[in-house]
C-alpha cells in the first residue's frame, strides 16, 4: 500500500510565496479574506468569489469577481457555467438558478499545448514524424521566372 505524497510544509510556503501558477499567491489569499465572499464551487473544485455583498468597485465600476484554482491555474479550466457569471454575461452565478447545460456543450478537456498529447493536424511533422508525399500540385516559386 502507498501513501498519498504530501507536499512539506516549507515547499508548499515557497510555492505559494513565489509562483502564480499554483493555487493563488499570498496577496489573492489577504484580499480574498478582506474584500472576498465566497459564491460557489465548481465540479473541480474551483472557488468563485466576489467583492464582499456585491459592492461595486469604484476604478471598474461593476463588481469583481475571482476564481481560486484547485491545483494548476488554467484559464480553460472554467466551465461554461461559471464563464458567463465571470465575465459579466449573467448576473446569476449558476448556484442560485436552476442550470442546465445545453446539449451541445462538451464537459471539460484540458489544454494540451505544449505536451505530448497535444493536436498534431494531419500534414503536420510532429504528428507522425513524416509528411505525406507530394501530390504533382505544387509548383514552387523561384526567383527570376
Amino acid at each position: 500500500m502507498t501513501l498519498p505524497r504530501r507536499i512539506p510544509a516549507m515547499k508548499q510556503f515557497f510555492l505559494k510565496l513565489f509562483t502564480w501558477w499554483n493555487s493563488q499567491t499570498f496577496g489573492t489569499q489577504l484580499w480574498t479574506w478582506r474584500f472576498g465572499e465566497l459564491v460557489g464551487k465548481d465540479n473541480q473544485g474551483n472557488c468563485y468569489y466576489r467583492t464582499r455583498g456585491g459592492k461595486i468597485d469604484p476604478t471598474l465600476g461593476f463588481e469583481r469577481r475571482w476564481v481560486i484554482y484547485n491545483g494548476y491555474t488554467e484559464a480553460s479550466r472554467i466551465p461554461p457555467e461559471w464563464h458567463g457569471w465571470m465575465h459579466h454575461v449573467v448576473d446569476v452565478p449558476p448556484t442560485k438558478e436552476n442550470y442546465q447545460p445545453r446539449e451541445w456543450q462538451k464537459p471539460h478537456v484540458p489544454n494540451m499545448t505544449g505536451t505530448p498529447a497535444a493536436y498534431r493536424p494531419p500534414g503536420s511533422t510532429l504528428a507522425s514524424g513524416r509528411r505525406p508525399a507530394a501530390t504533382g500540385d505544387y509548383q514552387p516559386w523561384t526567383p527570376g521566372q
